[in-house]
């Protein structure tokens, strides 16, 4: 039976707010939660970023139950994959066996603040299957020292590690970031229902491990309401992640979605208080080979009637899958 998961979509909503809504995830019977990591938000109009981790350890200590994970953490630029490995292995502690270290190779819109440039996307993975070696070694324990095309690292040991170590849960879209995620990752995370990529995944090392995607949905007995809602905060996934992962900041996104209409956003994403159209969209992912898929409700303001729904229709309807 698939997973469904919660997520803590920390570009709309402020920190104890997110607290609160995997608080209630819990309650309401969602099986997992995942956690973006951004410095940005997408579009103004969602309106927060707040620090993913600090979230993630008050979460930890406000549940119970549920599994945390990042929906993914990029460890190349805006962290250095030792410090990535560090604050992981604390969560792991923290969450008590809870966690999982969901890792990809990033979008221009979060890392570029560090200063240190967006190279082209075979750069970008070199340094990405270069920082998941560094955050393994660290993980299992190892005292790390390393010098190699893009990281140093100096006689580094994790000092507070768990028994057991968080699975990687490794992001993946095409050929070269399959390789990466078989090889390395204890999880696949994809983001399009698409067999290949879950085949590709399993060739590289990932056969029987789980593999998530992610769902949108715009819950409102309202449905135009529904519909506005989705196209004023999450018109920017209809651009897929070629484009996304390339822009630098919320005005480029808007830029970028100026002629998107919200019948187009309504195309691709559940919208108004009807189960069977989420449990189709989930089944898209099943159908594919997927195992979990976290669900995300659109709209800061709009976690407490979404949990309720859930808990009350969504999920058992989900649960026929």
């Amino acid at each position: 039976m698939v997973q469904i998961g919660y997520t803590m979509m920390t570009e709309q909503a402020g920190p104890r707010d997110l607290v609160d809504h995997v608080v209630g995830a819990e309650r309401a019977g969602f099986d997992f939660s995942v956690t973006s990591d951004h410095y940005f938000p997408w579009l103004d109009s969602q309106g927060h970023s707040p620090y993913a981790w600090s979230v993630l350890g008050a979460a930890a200590q406000a549940t119970d139950r549920i599994p945390l994970m990042t929906f993914v953490t990029c460890p190349t630029f805006r962290y250095h994959p030792a410090v990535v490995a560090q604050k992981a292995a604390t969560m792991q502690l923290l969450a008590q066996g809870r966690f999982r270290l969901g890792l990809g190779s990033g979008e221009n819109l979060n890392e570029h603040i560090v200063g240190a440039g967006w190279p082209a996307a075979q750069v970008r993975l070199e340094r990405f299957e270069e920082a998941v070696r560094i955050v393994r070694a660290l993980l299992d324990g190892e005292s790390v020292t390393h010098h190699g095309t893009h990281f140093d690292v100096d006689d580094a040991r994790l000092w507070d590690l768990p028994d057991t170590p968080p699975p990687l849960a490794i992001a993946a879209s095409g050929a070269s970031s399959c390789e990466i995620a078989g090889r390395y990752g204890d999880a696949l995370v994809a983001v399009q229902p698409e067999r290949d990529i879950v085949t590709a995944f399993g060739e590289h090392g990932g056969a029987g491990k789980p593999c998530l995607g992610q769902v949108p949905v715009s819950f409102d007995p309202d449905r135009e309401a529904a519909v506005r809602r989705a196209h004023d905060q999450f018109r920017w996934s209809v651009g897929g992640w070629q484009v996304n992962a390339e822009l630098p900041g919320p005005g480029g996104f808007a830029a970028a979605t100026q002629h998107v209409r919200p019948g187009d956003v309504a195309d691709t994403i559940p919208c108004g208080d009807d189960p069977a159209a989420v449990v189709e969209a989930v089944r898209a992912y099943v159908d594919a080979g997927f195992t979990e898929v976290a669900l995300v409700q659109i709209g800061g303001d709009q976690q407490k009637p979404f949990l309720h729904w859930a808990e009350k229709e969504l999920l058992p309807a989900l649960r026929e899958l």
